[in-house]
């Protein structure tokens, strides 16, 4: 499948589930539409950031451990990563705000699976569905080239503008 099919397909899957289209805490961070958690939207669809790092695993956080992070509230699954989190969001927040990687090397926002992950330089990154996550392991530092000089472009910019 070509990159511009996958790229329709994932459009085509964002538009007829809604569901898995992102609603932005300020356009930058990609949230669970609907759901809030100390006045925040939720981010990383309620898993902690920190998990993946320390645990190499996606781990649901709890209601209880959370951290406002640049308008969108992070679930935390101990004191500890709530900690770490706090002390270096930067270090442990996904990269463009949770929008699957692949999506943003192609100038688009599309919801980041928390199921579909990569630490890469000790950078999370999150992809749309099962097929782009596996394309954009065929060429993870190309692709995150592409979405580095993207990001820029389309970060202050809503999902659905772009």
């Amino acid at each position: 499948m070509t990159i511009s099919k996958l790229v329709m397909a994932a459009l085509v899957s964002t538009a007829l589930l809604g569901a898995v289209a992102p609603v932005q805490a300020a356009d930058e961070v990609n949230v669970v539409p609907g759901l809030s958690i100390a006045g925040a939207p939720l981010a990383l669809h309620g898993y902690d950031a920190v998990a993946y790092f320390t645990e190499g695993r996606p781990m649901r956080g709890l209601d209880k451990l959370v951290h406002i992070h640049e308008g969108a509230a992070y679930r935390f699954s101990s004191e500890a990563h709530l900690d770490a989190f706090k002390k270096n969001p930067g270090r442990y927040a996904p990269q463009y705000g949770g929008f699957c990687a692949f999506g943003v090397s192609v100038g688009k926002k599309f919801d980041g699976d928390p199921q579909l992950w990569k630490v890469e330089d000790g950078k999370l990154y999150l992809n749309l569905n099962e097929e782009i996550y596996e394309t954009f392991l065929k060429d993870v530092d190309g692709n995150i080239r592409k979405a580095e000089g993207n990001w820029p472009e389309i970060e202050h910019t809503a999902a659905r503008d772009l």
